[in-house]
């Protein structure tokens, strides 16, 4: 582990090659997923993301605050205490990472203004370009070269 000017240690999760395996498998859709894997803040994130993408504004906010207390207790045991960075260039943390942010877009797009500053600074104490790059994938979905 890194220490950041604050002194507080970064997190870093573990690697978990079975959510990968399944994420990759075309013959699984993301419910498949996190059925497999239900602890899974990647899993819920990404389910969270196909639900949003289809119109279903309450089922991805749900999905995703799912994914975010999964990806909570992963954290506390990844030694988290409840602050410092979870950088974004530790591919296993951006799976709590991709679920704060469903969450917080799930909170704008219902009205839940308080919900969306409070995971915005969550996100940007965890990793500053952790938006920029999770929107940036996005925009690179929507609009491929």
């Amino acid at each position: 582990m890194t220490t950041n000017l604050l002194g507080m240690p970064e997190t870093r999760l573990a690697e978990d090659p079975d959510v990968l395996a399944s994420i990759a498998n075309p013959e699984m859709e993301a419910s498949d997923v996190v059925i497999a894997h239900p602890t899974s803040s990647l899993a819920w994130a990404l389910l969270s993301n196909e639900t949003f993408d289809a119109g279903k504004v309450l089922e991805s906010y749900a999905y995703a605050r799912v994914g975010y207390h999964r990806g909570l207790d992963a954290l506390r045991k990844g030694g988290w205490k409840g602050q410092g960075p979870v950088p974004w260039s530790h591919v296993p943390n951006q799976g709590v990472l991709r679920a704060l942010y469903a969450l917080k877009r799930g909170a704008d797009a219902i009205g839940e203004e308080d919900e969306v500053e409070r995971l915005d600074a969550f996100l940007r104490d965890a990793d500053p370009k952790a938006i920029r790059a999770i929107e940036d994938e996005e925009d690179a979905k929507r609009f491929p070269e």
